[in-house]
């Protein structure tokens, strides 16, 4: 398998680009993440993942290897192809992904084009314990206290702390107090912070 392409930029368009690799040109299909951070003509590697179908061979191309390995983990899902993937790390960061995937955030993961609520439950139910196991993150019930952890999370961001660290502490309070309201989350996570 080709794990990563190096060579020099040749062609470059929001969905794809052409990186000349001593004398053949190689046409990998990416994501507006890669897109955006790539240079305009200079020397470039990219982590591939080559998909090969009856009628096709296709690569496809990260700046990232988390970007990658995100797009491996959502193809490993019935109902999710290649193109269903690549959309998603257009829209969000294959951290964003994680989270929700993570937490149950079903509307993160819909607010990407093409998932529907099956198949956002479908990916839940089909990585969250692999995301978990790989990521090291611990397991939060999101469904019920999304609302309350959001509006917690504002407050202490209002107050000056840093959103990923207030993330983190409003998930150990949820965790401990799962059916805490918006202002006992923000009192306990205070103590925390």
């Amino acid at each position: 398998m080709i794990t990563h392409i190096q060579g020099r930029l040749v062609e470059k368009h929001p969905t794809g680009v052409v990186i000349d690799c001593n004398g053949v040109g190689y046409y990998l299909q990416i994501t507006l993440q890669t897109y955006s951070q790539l240079p305009d003509s200079e020397n470039v590697m990219l982590y591939t993942h080559l998909q090969v179908r009856e009628d096709a061979h296709t690569l496809y191309g990260f700046l990232t290897r988390s970007e990658r390995e995100v797009f491996r983990l959502l193809i490993s899902v019935s109902g999710v192809g290649a193109a269903t993937a690549r959309t998603m790390l257009s829209s969000l960061t294959p951290q964003e992904i994680v989270e929700a995937i993570a937490q149950n955030d079903l509307n993160v993961l819909k607010s990407a084009k093409g998932i529907g609520v099956k198949t956002a439950q479908r990916m839940v139910l089909d990585l969250k314990d692999k995301v978990l196991k790989i990521y090291d993150l611990e397991e939060v019930s999101a469904t019920s206290n999304n609302t309350n952890k959001d509006e917690a999370l504002s407050a202490l961001e209002t107050l000056g702390f840093a959103r990923k660290q207030a993330e983190k502490v409003c998930n150990q309070v949820i965790k401990e107090h799962p059916d805490a309201t918006a202002e006992s989350i923000i009192k306990l996570a205070l103590k925390k912070l």
